[in-house]
């Protein structure tokens, strides 16, 4: 899998944890273990007008852990990791680092992540 990872579009990212959700139920996760969180990046103050305005923001990112494998046996069935499969946002994508490169470096506010073999 050291050629595989996947292209978090956190921009896009709602926050509602079905990627954790469902990593747990796909590896029977006990409590108090992840093999992906949800991380809050603020909130924080954004202020694009110039006038002073109270325009609050926040990033919800999530970052695998390092009990992710990237659900080998699901991929070894030719389907996705199960956080990719039940992202509701749509964010998540799973493919090689070469392609997954590629569009990263056409939008901003995304994320690669591949696993250290």
């Amino acid at each position: 899998m050291a050629d595989y990872g996947l292209l978090i579009d956190y921009e896009y990212c709602t926050g509602c944890e079905s990627c954790v959700v469902a990593c747990k139920e796909e590896h029977k996760l006990p409590v108090g273990k992840w093999g992906i969180r949800v991380l809050d990046d603020g909130p924080w103050q954004k202020d694009d007008s110039g006038e002073g305005g109270n325009c609050f923001n926040w990033n919800k990112i999530p970052v695998p852990t390092d009990l992710c494998d990237l659900c080998a046996d699901r991929v070894a069935a030719g389907k996705d990791p199960s956080c990719v499969h039940h992202c509701q946002a749509f964010c998540m994508e799973f493919g090689t680092i070469e392609e997954l490169a590629a569009k990263l470096a056409k939008k901003p506010k995304q994320v690669l992540w591949a696993p250290c073999e």
